[in-house]
């Protein structure tokens, strides 16, 4: 399978690998997985007082597709309000990396970081919730033994 263009600038070049502090009240943090790959992302986001997102942060176990979209996500996210970081589909991040089928998966996985990550900031920010809010008990459980 060839990887596109996209995928391999990401994967060898990776943008906003790392963490936050995750008890930064202003940090929100999502943390999911896929059992049939074994991809795990985690996916921290820091929002201002207004609900901007202001930057964003990465760390994923998996496959170069897996990856690359946790970094493209991270980029993707900076600059807009929770709402608009949510609207961001699994689709959109597959056609930007031109995905292989076999490997939409991983596009999935970064969408539903981004829920998560939304999803926790805003239980810890109920002010927040947005028009777009989305309940954590929606969320995809971690499938990794690691710590949140």
């Amino acid at each position: 399978m060839a990887y596109s263009d996209k995928v391999i600038d990401h994967y060898e070049n990776p943008r906003n690998v790392g963490a936050f502090d995750a008890g930064d009240e202003n940090v929100g943090t999502g943390m999911v997985g896929a059992p049939a790959c074994g991809d795990v992302m985690r996916l921290q986001i820091r929002v201002n007082a207004e609900g901007v997102i202001e930057d964003a942060k990465f760390k994923t176990y998996g496959c170069g597709s897996a990856i690359a979209s946790s970094s493209l996500v991270t980029e993707w996210v900076r600059g807009r309000t929770l709402d608009e970081a949510l609207a961001i589909k699994n689709a959109q991040i597959a056609e930007e990396l031109a995905l292989p089928p076999v490997k939409i998966h991983c596009s999935i996985l970064a969408e539903d970081a981004i829920k998560a990550a939304v999803a926790d900031f805003r239980a810890r920010h109920p002010a927040m919730a947005g028009s777009a809010a989305v309940a954590l008990d929606e969320q995809p459980a971690c499938t990794s033994a690691a710590p949140h």
